[in-house]
């Protein structure tokens, strides 16, 4: 069995919690935190900018993932330029599609292409990261966060699609 350190896996702890974020923050096996509105908005939050500058300034050398709250694509890039310069270590947050099932992939290159990191997150088919790795800038660092449990929910086994995930 291979030591926990050599997994080629990043493992992100996610919340809204400011004590349990700095916690996971500590931990040398999280290599990044993310959070988005939701969970914000469960904890309480009220002023998703001020928090987000504020653990901001604990977390400085990991990732911290900050997602757009707009469902617009136009707003998602307004919101999405303006997260982006909150810090250098943070990645915004863009899902693959939004709730009206508009493809977020042309936002995507858009931003990548102007040097913002974003997490590419909610993806669930192999077509959507092909799609989104297509539309990054290589020069850009960026995640893209496929949802194996969700894809596992719906009855599908993720197992071969998270294999070509990673091909």
């Amino acid at each position: 069995m291979s030591k926990v350190e050599d997994i080629k896996v990043n493992i992100f702890a996610d919340g809204a919690d400011k004590n349990t974020m700095l916690e996971m923050y500590q931990r040398p096996l999280i290599k990044g935190l993310t959070t988005n509105p939701s969970l914000m908005r469960k904890a309480g939050i009220t002023d998703y900018e001020a928090f987000s500058k504020e653990i901001l300034k604990t977390i400085t050398d990991k990732s911290l993932s900050l997602e757009v709250f707009s469902d617009d694509l136009e707003e998602m890039k307004r919101q999405a330029l303006m997260i982006s310069q909150w810090a250098d270590n943070v990645y915004v947050k863009i899902p693959v599609t939004n709730t009206k099932g508009q493809s977020t992939e042309d936002l995507v290159f858009k931003l990548s292409d102007n040097g913002v990191k974003v997490n590419v997150t909610a993806i669930m088919t192999n077509e959507q990261v092909k799609n989104v790795v297509q539309s990054l800038n290589p020069d850009v660092e960026a995640y893209v966060s496929v949802f194996a449990g969700r894809i596992a929910d719906t009855g599908i086994d993720p197992i071969p699609i998270m294999k070509n995930c990673v091909n």
